[in-house]
């Protein structure tokens, strides 16, 4: 993730200002007007991928309470939203795609027409990836615990290990609580200072990521580290010999017949664990549903079930309302004046997996606002305004 301080930070979560920059070779453009494809507010594409198709209104949602998002969403001249798919019981039952700017990693694109088989860059929803393969290392043995000493992985670094870092576990690193010191939301991207930007660029990022003194205990103090992110992968490649975008083809995206995907890598050729999967929507929501289904898909357990409890449950207190799990977002929106909790993949620009247990529902957002001060604000107001507003009275007690 690439922001431009704390205050950026909350924006990418609530939709405060946001003023920061991907890339500092990425100039800023004037966002174009945007326009929906067209297929009929929101209907799905049938029989590509496996998923079931149905309509909203036999899983108790109202597709008249929908459609007005359409509108908005394609009449905005601000808002650059790209995917916009909501599935529920199980099924696919709304998908609607718009066409406008995006960016690859930073790197302007122009703009492009969305649709089923258009992948888009899921930034730091990546992590959330990561942390699915952590789950399926430590249930096949290939991990001691999430309680391991990190450093113990890497005795090649030993020259940067110190008692106090000898603490620091891949609890902590889940938890964006290494305590580590770590200049990504206090610092501008643009400045050479910022160290995600010293680590996106260096030779070898996980030094980087593994070097800085420590400012407080571990387990203690949650502290955006997408160097935390980027240990965890290397943790995988050392624990099974393979690289996470191997392990996530064999191991996870295989199972839910995922095919098409891309993964950024640094300059060393690792792939960017923090942030560098593109993939389709629909696979996007294919995540969110295996999450749902507690790592279940089609009668195979592909991520252990406790796993995904402990990775969407409360772990420490995250930025602003929200709290953190293991590389997850958690947040609570109102239904029928009740709270309605959710868990969240979270990726810069408006890049969303809303998981909602109680409703058994997944939302997907891809979005190009990369740098507008709206990119939090947008996809909650997706959610809360029109998904949560089209969920039947009787279905949703």
């Amino acid at each position: 993730m690439r922001l431009a301080g704390r205050t950026a930070l909350i924006a990418l979560i609530t939709g405060a200002l946001v003023a920061g920059v991907d890339l500092a070779a990425c100039k800023r453009t004037q966002v174009p007007a945007f326009r929906a494809t067209p297929n009929a507010c929101g209907e799905p594409v049938s029989g590509i991928d496996g998923w079931q198709i149905a309509t909203p209104e036999s899983v108790g949602l109202s597709k008249s309470a929908l459609c007005p998002m359409v509108k908005w969403l394609a009449e905005s001249k601000v808002d650059n939203v790209h995917a916009v798919l909501i599935a529920r019981h199980g099924k696919l039952v709304f998908e609607q795609y718009f066409t406008g700017a995006d960016e690859h990693l930073g790197r302007l694109a122009g703009t492009v027409a969305f649709g089923p088989a258009v992948r888009h860059d899921e930034r730091s929803v990546t992590k959330s990836v990561v942390s699915l393969l952590i789950g399926i290392a430590i249930d096949r043995g290939w991990i001691k615990s999430v309680d391991a000493p990190v450093f113990s992985f890497f005795p090649e670094y030993a020259a940067l290990r110190t008692p106090e870092k000898s603490r620091i576990t891949i609890r902590d690193l889940l938890t964006m609580s290494s305590g580590l010191e770590w200049h990504e939301i206090d610092v501008p991207y643009t400045s050479d200072d910022n160290s995600e930007n010293m680590m996106d660029s260096a030779s070898d990022p996980l030094r980087v990521a593994l070097a800085p003194p420590m400012a407080a205990e571990p387990g203690q103090v949650w502290n955006y580290n997408s160097g935390s992110t980027e240990i965890l992968g290397a943790i995988l490649k050392k624990a099974t010999g393979k690289d996470i975008d191997e392990l996530a083809a064999a191991l996870l995206f295989a199972p839910l017949n995922i095919t098409d995907v891309e993964w950024y890598r640094h300059p060393d050729g690792l792939p960017h664990a923090a942030g560098g999967l593109r993939l389709r929507p629909r696979d996007l929501a294919k995540i969110g549903q295996l999450i749902l289904q507690r790592g279940a898909w089609n009668g195979l357990q592909i991520v252990p079930a406790s796993w995904i409890d402990a990775a969407t449950s409360p772990q420490i207190m995250g930025e602003a309302l929200y709290f953190y799990g293991y590389q997850f977002w958690l947040g609570r929106s109102l239904l029928n004046k009740r709270d309605v909790a959710w868990a969240s993949a979270v990726g810069l620009g408006g890049q969303r997996i809303y998981v909602v247990p109680e409703l058994d529902m997944v939302v997907v957002v891809n979005s190009g606002m990369y740098r507008s001060e709206r990119q939090g604000l947008v996809p909650l107001r997706i959610l809360d305004r029109y998904v949560m507003a089209s969920v039947e009275a009787d279905q949703s007690k």
